[in-house]
């Protein structure tokens, strides 16, 4: 029975559009979505199903594609895949990379997309008064900690936690790396502020999902909640996003850097909160000033998108920034990146949301094929 269902899966995708249902046509679902046809989006909807046909029959471990324009879902497409759970980084479950059967309720491992989510839920607490100045430096909010006070340390503020150019030491590349040790340390805060620093705060960018965690902390902190309850009633149900996780370690602390789990419809209600400003069916969430500036690329990240892209990515405020071939020039994206081939890509000038989901945890070969898939779905779009 579950080949029959495959077989008439695929034969969906490769049918003529004369003669079949609408190519990835998104499921009508009670969580806020509505629903469009592609042509009617702008988009040619013959290119966009080629694409996604050969997605659904190719051999890449991706999981989930969805792609909203204008606030409506246009297409929709999960597929089975391996799938190897942070839960495993945490020391936790499973010991191997199962296959799971994706669909649209399914929560996926979306790894540091949770980063961009903790700049948001930073930008909440400010629009509250709660966070001042980003020139503040960080060891203001840590009177506990003054055995640490030196020049250097003193330097750092929340704008170079926000742009990952505190100076620190620190290395996310080969295991065992700067952020599995952090996973393990049981004075994480301490573990990231006492690396060396070796720049001057704000001059380079290292990817440093420690000062993530100490801006999570200062969430919790200024609101006198923990942070995650933040996320909880002041970002995730204003949007209608009731089904989510944030995995804990073995000392049952949520990592705010890489530990997020959600559908891919909801990642793509954050590209859209973006792409509105900071605004959800009225309601103002975020304040559009710190989207906007969120969105801002303010440092250079020293390579190129992978994929052989002609311009070098830059970073925000925990969002990435490059741009892509649209009509005849370069058109601006911003994307909150996650390992493996997350990712939520908005583009505003065709006010297009793109999100995708897949399973190639550490490949840089998934990284590259998921980047040139947002060139691939922009060129579908027709007006």
């Amino acid at each position: 029975m579950k080949l029959l269902l495959r077989l008439c899966f695929c034969l969906s995708f490769a049918l003529p559009a004369a003669h079949a249902a609408p190519c990835a046509a998104p499921s009508t679902l009670a969580d806020g979505w509505e629903v469009a046809a592609p042509e009617v989006e702008g988009f040619n909807a013959n290119a966009l199903c080629v694409t996604l046909t050969a997605l659904a029959e190719g051999g890449d471990n991706i999981h989930g594609i969805v792609v909203e324009r204008h606030g409506k879902l246009v297409a929709e497409m999960y597929r089975a895949g391996k799938d190897r759970s942070i839960r495993r980084g945490l020391g936790i479950w499973p010991p191997f990379a199962p296959t799971v059967e994706f669909g649209p309720d399914t929560l996926h491992d979306v790894r540091s997309i949770g980063k961009s989510v903790i700049s948001l839920l930073v930008g909440i607490e400010k629009q509250r008064g709660k966070i001042g100045a980003l020139t503040t430096p960080v060891l203001d909010y840590y009177p506990e900690l003054q055995d640490l006070r030196s020049p250097q340390l003193n330097a750092i503020n929340l704008e170079h936690l926000l742009t990952m150019s505190g100076g620190w030491k620190w290395d996310e590349g080969m295991q065992p790396n700067n952020e599995l040790r952090l996973y393990w340390k049981s004075d994480q805060l301490r573990y990231v502020l006492e690396r060396p620093i070796v720049a001057p705060p704000g001059t380079v960018w290292n990817y440093n999902g420690g000062g993530t965690t100490i801006l999570a902390d200062i969430v919790t902190r200024v609101s006198g909640q923990p942070w995650i309850e933040v996320a909880r009633k002041d970002l995730f149900e204003p949007l209608g996003i009731v089904s989510w996780e944030w995995v804990t370690d073995l000392r049952d602390r949520p990592a705010p850097f890489s530990g997020l789990r959600m559908r891919p419809r909801d990642m793509a209600k954050l590209g859209r909160l973006m792409l509105n400003h900071g605004r959800w069916n009225g309601q103002q969430i975020v304040a559009g000033e710190w989207v906007d500036e969120s969105l801002k690329p303010r440092l250079s990240v020293g390579f190129r998108s992978p994929g052989n892209q002609p311009d070098e990515l830059h970073y925000g405020y925990q969002w990435w920034d490059g741009t892509a071939a649209w009509h005849g020039h370069r058109t601006p994206w911003s994307a909150a990146f996650g390992n493996g081939g997350q990712r939520i890509f908005i583009v505003p000038e065709l006010d297009l949301t793109v999100v995708i989901t897949a399973g190639d945890y550490g490949s840089e070969a998934m990284a590259a094929k998921v980047n040139q898939l947002l060139h691939t779905l922009i060129a579908t779009v027709s007006d």
